[in-house]
């Protein structure tokens, strides 16, 4: 199983968007709170759909809740611009779990030092005049890889 886990998702659309990919890949969703919007919104509802009801979702009211709640990862993967070493140079495992920052400040400086230099990974792009793609794209490439890696889950 992968993990994908939001640490403070501002935009409810990229969230749904993000948990509609968890549920059809049957990957565990971890929302760390404050989230910048309502679960009830309704454009997290459009964007995720029904596909909701499906999902295996673990709320935590911050990350030190998540990281002492027993349906987290072990392995973390921080996504992040402040890194050289690249998605594609990783050896996912079964159970890790792929962190993002959120979509106005990415992840804080001491979520980057607890997860640790070697732990921080990046999705190249070509134009580094660019900042970074959005988060849920970025979530999706990085669970497929981990998926492809790993294998799909059947059914």
């Amino acid at each position: 199983m992968v993990h994908i886990v939001l640490f403070q998702p501002e935009i409810p659309q990229n969230t749904g968007n993000v948990g509609r990919m968890c549920a059809l890949t049957r990957s565990r969703l971890h929302l760390i709170h404050p989230l910048g919007f309502k679960i009830t919104d309704r454009h997290l509802k459009r964007a995720g759909m029904d596909y909701w009801y499906s999902l295996d979702v673990h709320h935590h009211t911050d990350w030190a809740a998540f990281r002492a709640s027993p349906a987290a990862p072990k392995r973390l993967w921080l996504f992040t611009t402040k890194s050289a070493l690249s998605y594609w140079d990783v050896s996912y495992e079964d159970g890790d779990g792929l962190v993002f920052g959120n979509e106005g400040s990415g992840a804080p400086e001491w979520l980057h030092e607890e997860i640790g230099e070697k732990q921080r990974i990046t999705i190249p792009h070509a134009d580094s005049s660019l900042r970074s793609l959005n988060l849920s794209t970025a979530a999706g490439i990085a669970c497929y890889e981990a998926l492809r890696q790993l294998g799909m889950p059947k059914g």
